[in-house]
């Protein structure tokens, strides 16, 4: 029989009062949300033809990517903690809920499109607020990668609204396809 490890860094953070289980499956869901948003991004992605949608690929380009990064920084954090991801790839896409992120009835209906994206990265900014108020302040690691990823997702949110409402969002591009400026220190997926 093997005898449980002392973990002193799940330890520590609960004495600072964070709920170790919760913690775990808030991030194993968030990071099947995001593997699955890349997945469905590519779909999308493809989908965008002609020269409207053409225009678009770039910007569905550097959120799918970063969805990837966002998925990759996640995962240290559930080992660490001492959690890990289902076994079952499937099991792990349907515990994300993303099945809104299906083609439109009309596949290259590039508002539609839109529109999904946007919802997406609004869903996601909901679960990763959720991790930051878990861990401020008694999991300053959690804390760092959620904060991070929460701010590229508020940018991919800005982004998909000016695209929809003419909302000016202050993007510039980014210098490189999966830039992540917030989550590269964490996820080394893209180079």
């Amino acid at each position: 029989m093997v005898k449980e490890p002392n973990v002193v860094g799940v330890k520590v953070l609960e004495q600072n009062g964070v709920n170790v289980k919760e913690l775990i499956k808030a991030l194993v869901y968030n990071a099947s949300v995001e593997f699955t948003a890349y997945y469905y991004f590519t779909n999308l992605r493809a989908h965008c033809v002609g020269m409207e949608g053409e225009a678009l690929k770039g910007i569905i380009e550097d959120a799918r990517l970063e969805d990837l990064s966002h998925f990759e920084s996640c995962l240290s954090r559930i080992y660490e903690l001492g959690g890990k991801l289902p076994l079952d790839a499937q099991e792990f896409i349907k515990m994300s809920g993303c099945e809104f992120l299906q083609l439109p009835t009309n596949p290259i209906d590039t508002k539609a499109i839109l529109e999904k994206c946007l919802k997406a990265e609004q869903g996601a900014i909901v679960n990763w607020n959720k991790v930051c108020l878990m861990t401020h302040g008694k999991d300053p690691a959690t804390y760092d990668v959620a904060k991070d990823i929460l701010r590229e997702e508020i940018e991919h949110e800005a982004w998909f609204l000016e695209l929809l409402y003419s909302r000016p969002s202050g993007h510039m591009r980014r210098k490189f396809p999966g830039e992540r400026p917030h989550t590269q220190k964490h996820s080394r997926a893209l180079g």
